[in-house]
């Protein structure tokens, strides 16, 4: 599923639970060229991970079924034949090659691309004759000229179309198959649908089904046409678009909790933007007024979800990283339950989506490869490649480690590197407790007039390879004594 339908699923659902309604699946696979989720495996995956429970559909079953469209074609024939009966549709003989040519020449003459009717002024004779020679055709729906068309959509209030800006639309193709104007409309009047949703470049379509509705005396729906949700740049979101298919966005770490609760507000405004499933369809509005195009931003739905990594438990949230972190580090099936949450809550506060665990957490399962001294002493720019040219060490490129440490640190550290390295070796002796470590470390560096901010980076960045990231007790005391000494020794 791509955000558009995810979207389309998820306000549907809000919108019948905020309503007491029934919340109705139905699979629309009636072209066969188009169907590449056989069976709708992917789709009740999707909904599924989602936590978008459907009342009626596939599987469960229901009063209407079945709700695969491909399994419904004799009851589409059935009302086929009796639109025919009533001359609201008739065969179509043209090929496409024609069309093709019609359309074009209509768009030169900038007139509107619509069918001519000229199948509709064959004779019984001519049609017979054209069936026994076994011409491909297809049916359309005769759209009579002039004909005011009104249905309520929630948001916009009444909405009306004139006939005569619509065409003849096709009901079958070319195969037999029903198209989705036509199966829609039958399947919406049969199962008694009462609100429809879908976005707003399917007014007209809907325009559209209404004549179906009306040339069977069956009795309109209300309809929502949601904004066409575009990039950043104002274009319709396409497969080109980061975070396009819900597939990369699971791949890429985000909860399904935050992608409900931003394509629910998106477009919206809202005090409290954090919202979840039941909360969502008590706020919504779907009454309120809404501009006819939404921009997606990526941006926005990381900082959702990074609210909603940071309000889950420990358990939960170490249950959803866990399949992550075996994946880039097998030892982590080693470690006890206890010792996984701790790692797991020191880095929970950092975590934009649950990949990010992976590099956090790294610095526990993976010395940091470094060499502190030679970073800093390579700090010309032609020296600082990151590579070491008398020894085969790593080296952290100087750019690197001054990226998100303050240069006027950086240097006071370099200014006093001799006594803050005595100072971190003289007390290394009591590792053992992190907290009187770190507070013998404070003493010293004011007896010696050293800056705090130029030691604790500088530490951090020793034990976990990084100058930002959890405090400093808090990951010596997940290391433990033994790795804190092997680090801090190698540097200091």
């Amino acid at each position: 599923m791509h955000i558009g339908n995810v979207r389309t699923a998820l306000l549907n659902y809000l919108f019948a639970h905020q309503n007491n309604g029934t919340f109705v699946l139905r699979v629309e696979d009636t072209d066969p060229l188009r169907n590449f989720d056989k069976d709708a495996k992917e789709i009740l995956g999707d909904l599924n991970w989602l936590h978008l429970n459907y009342d009626e559909g596939p599987i469960k079953g229901g009063p209407y079924a079945p709700y695969f469209q491909s399994q419904r074609d004799s009851i589409y024939k059935e009302y086929l034949e009796k639109l025919e009966k009533k001359d609201h549709v008739y065969r179509c003989f043209c090929t496409a090659e024609e069309l093709e040519k019609k359309r074009n020449r209509q768009i030169a003459l900038k007139q509107p691309p619509r069918y001519d009717k000229i199948c509709l002024k064959l004779n019984t004779e001519q049609i017979q004759k054209k069936v026994a020679e076994n011409v491909p055709f297809i049916w359309r729906f005769n759209v009579e000229p002039n004909q005011e068309i009104e249905f309520r959509d929630l948001s916009k209030g009444t909405v009306k179309f004139n006939s005569s800006n619509l065409t003849d639309f096709p009901v079958t193709r070319q195969n037999g198959s029903f198209t989705f104007l036509f199966a829609n409309a039958i399947d919406d009047i049969l199962m008694q649908i009462t609100d429809v949703f879908r976005g707003e470049d399917h007014l007209s379509n809907t325009a559209s089904q209404l004549l179906i509705y009306d040339a069977l005396k069956a009795k309109h729906p209300k309809f929502l046409h949601m904004p066409i949700i575009c990039n950043l740049e104002g274009k319709k979101l396409s497969k080109r678009d980061q975070g396009f298919s819900l597939q990369d966005l699971q791949k890429d770490g985000f909860l399904p909790e935050a992608i409900n609760n931003y394509l629910a507000i998106l477009g919206k405004s809202f005090e409290n933007e954090i919202m979840n499933l039941d909360e969502l369809s008590k706020e919504l509005n779907f009454e309120a007024p809404g501009a006819s195009h939404i921009k997606y931003d990526l941006e926005k739905l990381k900082w959702i979800n990074h609210k909603w990594i940071s309000q889950l438990s420990i358990e939960d949230l170490t249950q959803r990283c866990l399949h992550i972190l075996e994946k880039q580090f097998p030892a982590v099936t080693n470690l006890e339950k206890n010792q996984l949450e701790k790692l797991i809550s020191l880095i929970q506060p950092e975590l934009v989506t649950l990949n990010d665990a992976t590099e956090k957490i790294r610095f526990y399962f993976e010395k940091p490869k470094l060499n502190l001294n030679r970073s800093l002493s390579n700090s010309h720019p032609s020296t600082s490649s990151g590579r070491a040219a008398a020894h085969g060490e790593p080296v952290e490129p100087y750019e690197r480690l001054c990226k998100n440490l303050n240069i006027a640190d950086l240097k006071k550290y370099q200014e006093n590197r001799e006594s803050i390295n005595n100072i971190i070796k003289d007390n290394i002796n009591l590792l053992d407790n992190p907290e009187e470590f770190i507070e013998k470390v404070k003493i010293k560096a004011k007896e010696n007039k050293i800056s705090l901010s130029a030691i604790f980076p500088i530490l951090r960045y020793v034990l976990i390879g990084s100058v930002n990231g959890p405090n400093i007790i808090d990951i010596m005391n997940l290391l433990g004594v033994e790795e804190n000494r092997d680090r801090i020794n190698k540097i200091f």
